[in-house]
């Protein structure tokens, strides 16, 4: 009696305590929304909303018995994402201070004749073209800088422009198996490469919708900025003021008063500011709103602004240019011959040092200051929520639950219902956690699937919907994409940062119509022409 009172106790013990980890195994859904919440509202900054959605997430770990230690924490964060970004964060600070952004910015004037939607398409076509080859991060840094002197000589708002280019360089990285992570994770996976789905094989298919996509995406693009007025509203001398009154503000809140002479640079710094407003304010009183439509004069004013922006040191310019080409002929050398073992992170890091060495950089701390510590920040949090969600099973349930649904499709629909299926729900888990963990869990669950001989699908069109989809699905929201958040945060370096709305409302739109496309593509030469891929 006694061993059996006992069993019995233990075995409620059981029953309560799965039902209470399944309680907190749901909280996952919760501590997303509420890491959502504190983005599309600002109610912080996203890098402390990412800092608190980690912690509630390994405080859900530890009520379910299932607490890890400090060191396992720290192996979650991805240190060579990180490594790439600092670095070029580096070599992108040097290369500023040569002046060639401002002779970029002014060349791109002078090819589009000064209409806007020229200029525009050019940017956004060469960064699709670029993000192709190179990582979607690094492009966007590299053009973020150029784009914002440029929309400055136009006078445009530098915010659209930027969105804009984001878009168009995530959809570009999808077009070749090293454009994109999830694609190299693709490209990567030994079982999928004996299912044939090799280098090759797999940009040759992906090149060719993606091409289809960015015909669909210039028309739908002017579409949605129909309406939108993407010149200043006022004069080109107020936006300048308005911005310098901003820059010396944040330099001014950025010193510590720790000494008196700091204290009194800030005072000085903060009567600059004062200065600066009230002359600010008596433009404001004489300025007649006007909105310019286009640059009428816009060859007139070519030679003036290739007068203000000019190369400014041309020796560091060939240093930066040699050590830049170099860092990006190892990133295509990294691609294509992985023997090198030399990841993208050391490369940058590498290239950062040796430019460091060769441009004699005095003052170390002005370079520092230039870094995106709040981006690196926010990475570093958003990879231990990513990986403390998924040890609460977050991707594990979305995975089953797409593979319930596909067995549940009748078998003469089933293959045009798993594509279906598995884009959209790669497309919407992308846009809302990072695509990088969804890849590598989808991968083997689609595996399993296609080894089913209940279900009977082929591998590769459902790996093939699945990188459509975590790509594409990048553009969904500010966090769907690493590339989103480099450009928001370099864009809110210089003044001109955009919320997560206004994002949302060009980017979301985008996502559905790209995604759309790129569903038709795979069902018209799977379904309709029967491409054995």
């Amino acid at each position: 009696m006694v061993v059996a009172a006992s069993c019995y106790g233990y075995a409620c013990h059981r029953q309560r305590l799965g039902s209470f980890r399944n309680r907190i195994t749901n909280s996952h859904f919760i501590i997303l929304g509420g890491v959502y919440v504190l983005i599309i509202f600002e109610i912080v900054h996203r890098t402390l909303a990412a800092m608190l959605g980690s912690l509630a997430a390994l405080a859900a770990l530890a009520m379910i018995g299932d607490r890890p230690s400090l060191s396992t924490v720290v192996e979650w964060i991805d240190y060579e994402t990180l490594a790439l970004l600092f670095g070029m964060m580096i070599l992108v600070a040097i290369f500023s201070e040569t002046g060639f952004f401002d002779y970029c910015a002014v060349k791109a004037y002078q090819l589009s004749r000064g209409k806007v939607w020229p200029m525009i398409i050019i940017l956004c076509l060469i960064a699709a073209i670029l993000s192709a080859f190179l990582d979607n991060v690094t492009t966007m840094m590299l053009f973020t800088p150029v784009t914002i002197r440029l929309c400055e000589v136009l006078n445009l708002d530098p915010r659209h422009v930027l969105i804009a280019e984001v878009i168009f360089t995530n959809i570009g990285g999808a077009a070749t198996a090293v454009g994109d992570p999830p694609n190299v994770i693709i490209v990567s996976n030994q079982d999928l490469r004996k299912s044939g789905i090799d280098f090759a094989s797999f940009t040759g298919y992906m090149f060719l919708g993606i091409c289809l996509v960015l015909l669909t995406s210039f028309p739908f693009l002017r579409l949605l900025y129909w309406n939108k007025k993407l010149y200043n509203k006022e004069s080109s001398e107020i936006v300048e003021l308005r911005h310098e009154i901003r820059v010396w503000r944040q330099t001014a809140q950025r010193i510590s008063p720790a000494s008196r002479e700091e204290t009194a640079v800030k005072c000085l710094l903060m009567q600059k500011v004062l200065n600066l407003e009230s002359v600010l304010r008596k433009q404001l009183k004489t300025f007649q709103r006007q909105i310019s439509q286009e640059d009428k004069n816009w060859e007139n004013n070519i030679q003036e602004l290739h007068k203000k922006n000019r190369i400014t040191d041309r020796v560091l310019l060939v240093k930066c240019i040699s050590v830049l080409g170099v860092v990006i002929f190892m990133f295509f050398l990294n691609s294509f011959v992985p023997s090198i073992h030399l990841e993208l992170g050391w490369i940058a890091i590498f290239g950062a040092l040796w430019l460091l060495v060769l441009a004699d950089i005095q003052d170390f701390e002005i370079i520092l200051h230039r870094v995106e510590w709040a981006t690196l920040l926010f990475f570093a949090a958003l990879f231990v929520l990513m990986k403390a969600l998924a040890q609460l099973q977050l991707i594990d349930y979305i995975g089953v639950q797409t593979a319930l649904l596909i067995k549940a499709v009748p078998e003469e629909q089933r293959l045009a219902m798993a594509i279906i299926l598995v884009m959209w729900v790669s497309a919407l888990a992308s846009s809302l956690i990072d695509n990088i963990p969804f890849t590598a869990t989808m991968i083997p669950v689609l595996i399993n699937l296609s080894q089913d001989a209940d279900v009977n699908l082929p591998i590769k069109p459902l790996i093939f919907a699945l990188a459509m989809g975590a790509c594409l699905g990048g553009n969904g929201t500010l966090i769907g994409a690493s590339a989103n958040v480099v450009c928001a945060g370099i864009a809110e370096q210089h003044g001109y940062g955009f919320s997560f709305m206004e994002f949302f409302r060009l980017g979301f739109p985008m996502m559905l119509m790209t995604c759309t496309i790129g569903m038709c593509y795979l069902l018209a030469t799977i379904i309709g022409l029967g491409w054995t891929l």
